[in-house]
């Protein structure tokens, strides 16, 4: 209690208490921190191992690491914002206890007099209780962080033993954001000089210094300057000289870079095309205010008319005309379902048609016939025919025989060569559809060939190629003798101007006697041309004519004897069944089952009926067999047909259009024969079965060589003709020509009208009537048509000539062309030629060109 303490002292003595007390506090804590600075000076820097710490040690350190702490914790401070909630825990509960370390430990005079001499009363249980509640909080405190002490220290014990499997930071990585683990740092900057280094290993940069001459010309040519020649080249359009050798340094580094460069070294440019000053005249506007180039000028509506050729006239009959359309069929001679069979058999079967067609004709028998009746009219003339004497008529047509006979032989042979060459492909055809069925196992197509052989007499055809042969020779030699003394008489001719000069100029030698003349013979002998002694011709052997004229006829004649070989192409063969196939093969034939095919019809471009769809048979054929009738009210512009596959129930192709002529007026329904027109197409096509394709490379070889391409084709079977009516009169409508009827009585062909001129029977009869301007251009395509009917050859040419008058206006022959000095010039302008490029003055005149120009 108060009472029980000793009375409190004076002021002196108080005093005097209190200064001894403060020394002794002092003293000890002088001595306290020099004997800490003894023992951290003596302290190895080594580290210690590491141990729990009393509470009075560690509040020791704290004391006298208490500024670098401070700092410590304010870096924490920064850092605190960044750290997961566990650690921000931990580190606040060691803040706590670190400030209550923090506290001055120094206690007051009257604190520390209180201490030794102060009776305190016992306090209430309420603020025991209080007190002691705090007490076990505070112990509870000291006691998780004595074990979380413990805890870090035994790891970090296990640390110093063992490296550690997984750091501590990575434990916390949950908590942290992408913030984090971002690492800031200075932008990298690199060297110039080092960049540059790096460009160069994949850039090129051409050099702006010039380049030599001699680098820019091929070889060891030297450069060559027009202008110093005296030659106009025109003003180059103005670069700059940096740019100029950019681009040469860059040219040079390329393949073929020196075409690039001219015969001076330069890069090869045209004159500069800008004019200094407009040639194009000013436009003038009509009204103020309107540029002229934006002014409209306003033009009267002018009404189109039709032609009179497809409209029918006011006062002709007044339809409706019919024009019957009959489409037969079609046969393709190629499809992309084709195999390799089929494109041979394709071919054989047209090889066989082009012989059926030259055996119709039969042209060598008739060519052969037609030889021998001029050699009998060229003997008979020679003999005097009856009477025995020789007429003067005769005579003179003796030369014209033989010119006929001769061009007779040659038209002969090649006929027969190419008779004979035409055989020899159909039987090369047909061994190799035979080899090809035997290396495929199957067959596909019915097609067999026979070679029937007709034996002739051996003796008389012997006979007959002899006196061929022996005709033939003398007629050769007769020529040749014609030839040689047509030659013998140039060289006679040649040879006397050879002597003639050749004794000129040894009398020129002979008259020199100085100097002077000297010169002048020299100039003479340089003006002149050194002549060579003409050279005689050659004798003609009979011998070499002979045997040339048996080596041509073992080439394009039957030998004597050898039987006379006739093919015959039937359809009595038998195709594999599909069953006994192998798989590519049944996925052809598959294939074509479903395809078919159908054709439309357009008239005047416009689709007015179509074809049933029918199915595309095995040997590719379709038939259709359907008569469109078509009434119209004017003249057909255009007839078409659409050739139109389709596979399955959805794709249709159009394959190909096919342009049908409009018929003559003379063909009616009954007499119009069948025609086959043929198309193609350009699709490409590629399957994957043995189909061969279109516009797909194939080849029949094993090693793939000599490939083929073949494109969709055909033919279309048709026939176009107008109908008869019920009283028997045509159906046709009438073409208007537009020529009145006074001048129809004139003009012969208004008024026969031009389809009624096509009919060649009539064109033949009316051309020997009518009075034609053979020099009218009108008149042109008709005159070539009335040339073919006069020669007796009532058909339309197999040819058409793109140029008819050509050889009536080729006024100068190509000989003389040749020879002309001025043409010569302008062709030498015209392939600018350096010395002709500007060459503009060309004279009118021969005379006035010198041949110096060309040296």
């Amino acid at each position: 209690s108060v009472s029980d303490l000793p009375p409190v002292p004076s002021a002196s003595r108080t005093d005097s208490a209190e200064f001894s007390v403060r020394e002794r506090m002092r003293e000890k804590l002088k001595a306290a921190r020099s004997k800490a600075e003894t023992t951290l000076s003596q302290e190895d820097p080594s580290p210690r191992p590491r141990r729990l710490k009393g509470i009075r040690e560690r509040k020791t350190e704290v004391r006298l690491d208490k500024a670098s702490d401070n700092d410590k914790f304010r870096e924490m401070q920064d850092d605190e914002s960044h750290l997961p909630s566990k650690i921000k825990f931990r580190d606040s509960v060691r803040k706590l206890k670190q400030k209550s370390t923090f506290q001055n430990d120094f206690p007051s005079a009257e604190e520390a007099y209180n201490f030794f001499t102060f009776n305190f009363d016992p306090e209430p249980e309420s603020i025991k209780a209080g007190a002691r509640k705090r007490n076990e909080l505070n112990a509870e405190e000291e006691a998780e962080e004595c074990v979380e002490t413990q805890e870090d220290e035994q790891e970090e014990d296990e640390t110093d033993e063992d490296v550690r499997l997984v750091k501590d930071d990575d434990l916390f990585i949950i908590g942290q954001t992408t913030e984090d683990f971002i690492v800031v740092k200075p932008a990298d900057c690199e060297i110039y000089s080092e960049q540059l280094k790096k460009e160069k290993e994949f850039l090129f940069t051409p050099s702006m210094l010039a380049v030599p001459a001699s680098e820019k010309m091929p070889g060891n040519v030297q450069p060559r300057y027009l202008e110093d020649e005296g030659l106009y080249t025109g003003e180059r359009p103005f670069v700059s000289q940096s740019n100029q050798n950019i681009l040469e340094n860059r040219i040079l580094r390329q393949e073929q870079g020196k075409e690039w460069f001219g015969d001076d070294g330069k890069i090869l440019a045209l004159p500069n095309p800008i004019k200094q000053s407009s040639t194009r005249p000013p436009i003038f506007s009509l009204e103020e205010g309107i540029a002229p180039e934006l002014e409209t000028v306003y033009r009267k509506a002018i009404k189109m008319t039709a032609a009179n050729q497809y409209l029918v006239g006011p006062g002709d009959f007044q339809g409706p005309f019919q024009l019957d359309i009959d489409i037969s069929g079609l046969i393709f001679t190629h499809h992309p379902c084709f195999s390799r069979e089929h494109v041979l058999a394709a071919k054989l079967a047209q090889l066989y048609d082009q012989y059926l067609a030259r055996r119709q004709k039969n042209l060598a028998k008739l060519l052969t016939d037609k030889l021998h009746a001029l050699r009998n009219a060229v003997q008979r003339s020679i003999d005097g025919g009856d009477t025995g004497i020789p007429s003067p008529v005769a005579q003179q047509s003796i030369p014209e025989y033989k010119i006929e006979i001769r061009q007779t032989r040659r038209l002969r042979d090649a006929e027969q060569e190419k008779d004979r060459m035409l055989l020899k492909t159909i039987i090369k055809v047909w061994k190799q559809i035979k080899s090809l069925r035997d290396f495929q196992k199957f067959t596909n197509t019915p097609m067999k060939l026979y070679l029937r052989k007709e034996e002739v007499d051996r003796r008389s055809d012997e006979k007959a190629y002899e006196a061929e042969i022996q005709a033939e020779v003398n007629e050769l030699l007769e020529e040749s003798m014609e030839e040689y003394e047509k030659k013998m008489e140039e060289y006679k001719t040649e040879l006397q101007e050879w002597k003639s000069w050749k004794k000129t100029q040894s009398k020129k030698k002979k008259k020199k006697k100085d100097i002077h003349e000297e010169e002048e013979s020299v100039e003479d002998g340089d003006l002149g041309e050194e002549r060579v002694k003409p050279i005689p011709p050659k004798m003609v052997n009979s011998l070499e004519i002979e045997q040339q004229v048996r080596e041509k006829a073992d080439n394009c004649r039957r030998k004597p004897g050898e039987p006379v070989l006739i093919p015959e192409l039937v359809l009595s063969g038998s195709i594999t069944p599909t069953e006994l196939c192998p798989r590519p093969e049944v996925l052809r034939r598959e294939d074509v089952k479903k395809r078919s095919a159908f054709i439309k019809v357009l008239f005047n471009s416009k689709e007015v009926s179509r074809t049933v769809t029918r199915p595309i048979n095995s040997d590719f054929r379709v038939h259709f067999g359907q008569i469109f009738n078509l009434q119209i009210f004017n003249w057909p512009e255009s007839l078409k047909l659409q050739v139109y596959e389709t596979m399955g129930m959805s794709s249709t192709t159009l394959l190909a259009e096919v342009f049908i002529p409009v018929p003559e007026t003379t063909i009616l329904t009954g007499s119009a024969p069948l025609e086959e027109i043929e198309f193609s197409s350009n699709q490409r096509v590629m399957l994957d079965h043995e189909g061969v394709g279109s516009g797909v490379s194939f080849s029949f070889e094993a090693d793939g060589s000599n490939k083929m391409t073949l494109m969709t084709s055909g033919k279309v079977s048709n026939s176009v003709s107008w109908t008869v009516g019920d009283k028997g009169i045509p159906l046709i409508p009438q073409q208007n020509t537009g020529i009145p009827s006074a001048l129809k009585n004139i003009d012969a062909i208004a008024s026969i009208g031009t389809s009624g001129l096509t009919d060649m029977k009539k064109l033949a009869k009316w051309a020997a009537e009518a009075k034609l301007d053979p020099n009218d251009p009108n008149n042109a395509a008709l005159m070539q048509l009335i040339m073919v009917a006069t020669s007796g050859e009532a058909r339309v040419p197999d040819f058409f000539r793109l140029e008819q008058l050509q050889q009536e206006f080729n006024f100068v022959s190509d000989e003389e062309f040749n020879r002309s000095k001025r043409f010569r010039l302008l062709q030498l302008r015209n392939a600018e030629v350096a010395e002709f490029r500007n060459y503009k003055q060309v004279p009118l005149h021969e005379r006035e060109i010198s041949e110096k120009i060309f040296q």
